[in-house]
């Protein structure tokens, strides 16, 4: 409240008394209200990663520690996909959507549906994915011209519903139908030179991510994996880079078939407008029981708020 200005040499000492006597007993201004939550905008085009298939903001096989979305601080946006990967054998199919909460928090929900007909005919595997992740330290845009990386860490909570069929084969080796990921992210921005790197340690006992159910008769404990990801940024709203996940082996004692193999991808990333983006890429998924060498195409699409 801007101070009631008093010249005392022009009025009588006590008139001067009162008025700033009335002045500290002025009840205070109300405070402003303070503004609502906003939708996000803020970030800066493709900052915010893409929807993993899992439904994680980051690359398209990984989580990066950024939140899904162009909210900032003080504001909430959202995202919604559709992905849909194709081996010389098999389809995946996914679908997801994400709340980012303040660039802090992270909700997010996925549904894949793999065609594993070539194996058992007429089936789909369908796995359920939430997601949860938090930002703890730095900020990948605000760090950006320090070594400080933004780190998150996450978990997934995984269902998988795999028919009578692999149901039972799963049974048979004691894979579980329900597992959790926990992840740790750390994402390094460079904002100058248009790259972004990022490392994920995953503490996971899925079986082709869950597809499979989770661990078995022969390790039904925790492994640790590491997953990398590149970016280099060609232009204001198109990146390319690679990544490479490493998984698993839980089901190797059921015979080679089972054995699982580290995912790699080459990607492409495409925004025409700060709300769309595209991702295309070539995997290499490696052996998916007993059809080795799966490679392919994957497509992506992704709306952003």
């Amino acid at each position: 409240m801007t101070p009631l200005r008093i010249a005392c040499h022009t009025v009588p000492l006590l008139l001067c008394a009162a008025a700033a006597q009335a002045q500290s007993t002025a009840p205070a201004a109300a405070p402003e209200p303070r503004p609502a939550m906003s939708l996000g905008s803020s970030k800066l085009l493709l900052t915010g990663g893409v929807s993993s298939i899992d439904g994680a903001a980051g690359g398209g096989l990984t989580p990066w520690a950024v939140t899904g979305s162009y909210a900032t601080e003080g504001e909430i946006g959202g995202t919604a996909f559709i992905t849909r990967t194709k081996t010389q054998d098999y389809a995946l199919s996914v679908v997801g959507a994400a709340i980012g909460v303040m660039d802090r928090f992270e909700l997010s929900l996925a549904r894949q549906e793999f065609n594993a007909s070539v194996v058992v005919p007429d089936t789909t595997l369908k796995l359920d994915i939430v997601g949860i992740k938090a930002r703890v330290a730095g900020d990948a845009v605000l760090d950006s011209d320090t070594l400080m990386p933004q780190i998150a860490v996450g978990a997934e909570f995984k269902r998988v519903d795999p028919g009578p069929a692999v149901g039972g084969v799963l049974d048979s080796v004691s894979a579980k139908r329900n597992g959790v990921d926990l992840y740790i992210s750390a994402t390094k921005l460079f904002l100058a030179q248009g790259i972004l790197v990022n490392g994920t340690l995953r503490a996971t006992k899925a079986n082709q991510n869950g597809l499979l159910g989770f661990g078995s008769a022969d390790k039904s404990s925790y492994s640790i994996k590491p997953e990398f990801s590149l970016a280099y940024l060609l232009s204001k709203n198109i990146a390319i880079g690679a990544e490479y996940r490493f998984k698993p082996n839980n089901l190797a004692f059921a015979g080679a078939a089972f054995e699982e193999q580290a995912w790699k991808d080459l990607f492409l990333a495409w925004a025409p407008t700060k709300n769309v983006s595209i991702t295309a890429a070539y995997v290499a998924l490696g052996n998916i029981v007993g059809h080795t060498r799966q490679t392919g195409g994957y497509v992506s699409a992704q709306l952003a708020f």
